[in-house]
């Protein structure tokens, strides 16, 4: 049985490299994905993944469906297209590891994905069903997403949602806004990043943010905002974590590592998230918060993903002091 599956973008993240030569840029490649990264996090954390999404029918195409088969990823449901190539993203880093996106994506294989081309059975036979907003940019992947949630929707199972805005991919605004909120009205758990939080709620404050968030009927909602840790709540609780101390490379994919890991934290430990203790749900978001920081310690998004074993041993840590 297939415990998590997500839908969307898997693309090549193209991340800057050091050069002896400050004129010349050079580039590396790796996997790159919101949905597919999370993906990777639980798949390496021992849960059993599916990804549904396209991707062309080119030497990027294959490579990246290796990467995901190599991880135990089911791609039974990763369909490759040979009138459009695969999507290609080119990050740059700053000195603190923060990075700019450029994208390669007018008519990516990522975006052609439609409702026809869907495996029902991956979502009725899962836990939980992951989305994000870039596979709602363009169609027919926004009918194919939207047919997808419903249907997941419609099934009982647990919908998380996380929104992955990038300025970029969007014709405005106020379009990626809507999508944000359209995704909201779907999911039961969610995760934003601050801006995000925002963008959505028109509020400034994280705290405040929650709570328009959760007016949203979620179980649970995750704020994360970089250097300054995360925020969290449900109905019942809320609570906060400030950044775990690492030595900053990259940031790229450390969202997707967080939410991964909560994920996994809520499977592994069959933890209901609308009738979980505030003990519990701390352990699983300062996990999360651990294994965040420590995939910035390397570069790319599925490379840097930690041992879980690690990330624990930094948690008893913690703890223990």
């Amino acid at each position: 049985m297939i415990d998590v599956v997500a839908l969307g973008e898997l693309l090549i993240d193209f991340t800057q490299s050091r050069s002896n030569d400050d004129s010349v840029r050079r580039f590396e490649q790796n996997p790159g994905g919101a949905p597919a990264n999370v993906l990777a996090v639980l798949s390496k954390f021992g849960v059993k993944c599916a990804f549904i999404g396209k991707v062309g029918n080119d030497v990027f195409g294959e490579f990246l469906r290796n990467q995901l088969l190599d991880l135990s990823i089911d791609c039974r449901n990763l369909v490759s297209d040979s009138d459009y190539n695969t999507t290609l993203a080119f990050v740059t880093l700053d000195d603190k590891g923060d990075r700019s996106f450029s994208f390669y994506r007018n008519h990516g294989a990522d975006t052609r994905l439609s409702a026809e081309e869907i495996d029902l059975e991956l979502i009725r036979e899962c836990k939980v069903f992951h989305f994000g907003t870039l596979s709602m940019t363009h169609e027919p992947s926004l009918s194919a997403t939207i047919k997808a949630v419903e249907y997941a929707k419609s099934c009982g199972k647990i919908i998380s949602f996380d929104p992955n805005y990038r300025a970029l991919l969007w014709e405005n605004e106020d379009s990626a806004i809507s999508a944000m909120k359209l995704g909201l009205m779907y999911a039961d758990i969610a995760k934003l990043s601050l801006e995000e939080a925002q963008m959505v709620t028109g509020k400034t404050l994280p705290e405040d943010c929650l709570k328009e968030l959760l007016k949203y009927k979620l179980g649970f909602v995750a704020i994360t905002m970089g250097p300054r840790g995360c925020v969290y709540a449900t109905d019942k609780y809320i609570g906060a974590f400030p950044e775990y101390p690492v030595n900053v490379v990259d940031t790229t994919g450390a969202g997707d590592t967080f939410w991964g890991t909560l994920i996994f934290g809520f499977i592994n430990s069959n933890a209901n998230f609308l009738e979980i203790s505030e003990e519990k749900l701390s352990e699983i978001v300062l996990t999360a918060n651990i294994a965040a920081a420590m995939s910035t310690e390397k570069k790319g998004a599925i490379p840097s993903i930690p041992e879980f074993a690690k990330v624990r041993a930094a948690f008893e840590e913690i703890k223990g002091k």
